[in-house]
């Protein structure tokens, strides 16, 4: 069948990817220069798998910038286009996924709607009363950065917000685009898979928030921190997974999302919601605290990237740090080979490591790798474990 993707980064590229082994799908999105990269193979995004299934497998798939081109006699309509928490006006950005459904309703035609974008709790069924439709539904996405198409193919569960057939029929898409078997399938009004896409990442943020209030503990207090960790993990019911300390979760999902569901608990009760956001800024406030007592005329910072293996540094954390670093006065002098401009935020950006390890004083690094083996002790992480 054919099948339209509007929107193609990591959620939207993937699934595009995972659907055009059996299927012919087309991609939408409105930046001319992703739309020659798919079309010629290349992935305009750092996914392995994708980079690997584009250039190697035998995919039916193309990419345009025409919407009509795209959904026109198409069974579904994946939407998979970006959404942002509006920290200002406190309130969820899914206009572009309105967008879509908006040309949908247009063309008249009745294509089914699946949103795959991270969108509020009863969106859904908000849109079904707004624009007089019924053609829409909800199915949450569970990939990490760099790592999508891989999640694609062996997912942890796949969930489709609605009870019917052409539920059913969208779930076995995804199952046989899949490699993995005996794969949990989960169905569920709309609604009730909009919460479950936020309360699972804001779970993930409370974990990482959780080890790295632990850490902070283990820093201020001179304890060895990965003691404590391996310790803490070896209880089964905890586990020795997610738990490396870092400068703060960040990245396209975690901080909106939470903000997200904190915002959709107005009038219910809790604590715990509005703890995991706030820990979040309490420890950018913490590392910051830590390098200004070692004096530093030019603080260095190493990559701008949330992690190994992905080009994404939306939100990331050590973004809030710089913010809070330029507060104190301080030089702060960027390397990330990624960026083509020589300023980031006002900062100097520098693409040669060794210049830059040269005019900086503290290394400030999120994640370590080989490539800081020669200046260690110029170098402050909390990375224990060299990985995400």
């Amino acid at each position: 069948m054919k099948i339209a993707v509007a929107g193609t980064g990591y959620v939207g590229l993937s699934i595009a990817t995972l659907l055009s082994q059996k299927n012919e799908v087309v991609a939408l999105d409105i930046i001319p220069e992703k739309v020659e990269m798919i079309n010629n193979h290349i992935s305009p995004i750092q996914d392995k798998e994708i980079e690997d299934f584009l250039k190697n497998k035998n995919l039916n798939l193309r990419a345009t910038l025409d919407y009509k081109d795209a959904f026109e006699g198409a069974e579904f309509i994946v939407i998979s286009t970006p959404t942002n928490y509006d920290d200002e006006k406190n309130f969820f950005d899914t206009s572009s996924v309105e967008d879509i459904i908006q040309k949908v309703k247009s063309m008249g035609i009745d294509t089914t709607m699946v949103v795959k974008s991270t969108i509020p709790v009863g969106f859904i069924n908000k849109m079904k009363e707004k624009y007089n439709i019924d053609n829409i539904m909800f199915s949450p996405e569970f990939l990490r950065e760099g790592k999508a198409l891989y999640d694609n193919l062996y997912p942890s569960r796949i969930i489709v917000g609605e009870k019917s057939e052409r539920a059913e029929k969208f779930a076995n898409l995804l199952k046989e685009g899949a490699i993995k078997e005996d794969i949990v399938v989960k169905f569920m009004d709309s609604t009730e898979a909009e919460a479950v896409k936020l309360f699972a990442n804001t779970y993930l943020a409370l974990r990482v928030a959780y080890f790295n209030e632990l850490d902070t503990y283990a820093e201020i207090k001179g304890l060895n921190s990965k003691d404590i960790i391996e310790g803490v993990g070896l209880d089964p019911r905890i586990g020795s997974h997610y738990n490396n300390p870092s400068f703060g979760y960040g990245g396209y999902c975690l901080p909106k999302d939470t903000k997200q569901l904190l915002a959709n608990y107005d009038n219910v009760p809790q604590n715990l919601i509005r703890a995991i956001v706030r820990s979040n800024r309490t420890r950018k406030r913490h590392i910051t605290e830590m390098i200004m007592r070692k004096n530093p005329e030019v603080v260095g910072i190493y990559r701008l990237t949330m992690k190994t293996g992905s080009d994404n540094f939306r939100a990331s954390a050590i973004q809030g740090i710089i913010e809070r670093l330029k507060e104190e006065d301080v030089e702060i002098i960027i390397y990330e080979p990624t960026l083509k401009d020589k300023t980031f935020n006002g900062c100097e950006v520098i693409n040669d490591f060794d210049e830059f390890a040269d005019d900086v004083d503290v290394i400030l690094a999120n994640r370590i790798d080989e490539t800081l083996e020669t200046v260690k002790d110029k170098v402050y992480t909390r990375d224990l474990y060299s990985r995400d």
